[in-house]
Formats: structure tokens, sequence, C-alpha cells
């Protein structure tokens, strides 16, 4: 976590906080429109897009929602944050931090948040929520986090056995907007 060790041991995820921001989206959206947002259903009832992170260490990324579609490649990232940008009863398409689209099982999906620094540089986890303070630690390149909370424009994270706040979007997994196109 001091920029020059490895910071790629996953920890345990904090639990989901979008349905009722995206909730509240949906209604922003209705008020500017003008119009009521029709409220689009999902076979899992929770919003898309949305977070989830892999439960396991080995998952397969398929072309289509089904056994029988082509293996695109093996995620091999236990908590490696994705976005969930469509699904079916059984399956999530998920948008990962490089951007690449596919199909995983729901089984192998996890409610809880992470986050990925998918900078080149450390990102530096502030003490406060606030510009200008001083860093508790950093996040490498590459390396995972748990998101606990975003408040006001500033997220709460950790790693390892430490953390601190960093402006959201900075870290891949801190914004609502979707992420693959």
């Amino acid at each position: 976590m001091d920029g020059q060790g490895e910071a790629h041991k996953r920890v345990r995820p904090a639990g989901p906080r979008l349905k009722s921001a995206a909730l509240g989206l949906l209604a922003a959206v209705g008020v500017m429109t003008g119009a009521a947002a029709p409220e689009r259903q999902t076979p899992s009832g929770m919003p898309v897009p949305r977070y989830v992170s892999l439960k396991f260490d080995k998952v397969n990324a398929r072309s289509g929602p089904g056994d029988d579609h082509k293996l695109l490649f093996v995620y091999r990232v236990r908590g490696l944050p994705l976005q969930v940008v469509a699904e079916t009863s059984e399956w999530r398409r998920v948008c990962d931090p490089e951007g690449t689209l596919a199909w995983v099982h729901k089984r192998v999906t996890d409610g809880r948040r992470m986050t990925m620094n998918t900078t080149l540089q450390a990102v530096a986890l502030l003490k406060r929520p606030k510009d200008g303070f001083k860093p508790a630690a950093y996040l490498n390149p590459r390396a995972l986090a748990t998101l606990d909370r975003c408040d006001k424009g500033w997220c709460k994270v950790k790693a390892d056995h430490a953390g601190g706040w960093v402006r959201e979007g900075a870290l891949w997994g801190t914004t609502d907007t979707p992420q693959c196109h």
C-alpha cells in the first residue's frame, strides 16, 4: 500500500448501496424531462446498471447468456469489480474494468462492491474526504479495494489493512454511470 509493495490482496467487499440511488436517479430524470421515467423491470428486481464483484478466482466469460455460447475467456481475479449492464434470470451481461463486455452466470457474482485502480499511477487514499488532506495510504495500479460508501462526491475505500477517501470516479467502480457503451 505504500506505492512500492503489492496491493493485490483481496479483502471481503462491502454491501451494495445502488438500489436507492438508482431509483432516485430515475425519479430525477422523470422530473427533468417532465414525464415519469418508465421503471424498467429486471429479472432480479435490481437496477441496471449496477456493480457486482466476482466470487471466484476462475470465472468463464461467454459471448451470450448460456453455457452453449462461445467461451470468450476466463476471468482469474476473485473480487474483480464488474458493472451489470443487462441480465436474464440466470445470466448477467457485465462490463469489466478494461471495457470488455461478456456474459457470466449469476452464481459467480457477489453483490458486494469492489473498486479498482485502472490508472498507471498509485492513487492517494486521503485521511479525510477533502482535497489537501494527507494521504493515509496509496492504492497501486491494478489493485483492488473494497468500496465502503460514497457521499457528496467522495468514496471511502479499504484495501489490505488501510483505507481512505478518493474523489468519486477516481477508481473504477465508484461512479454509477455506464462504463461500457
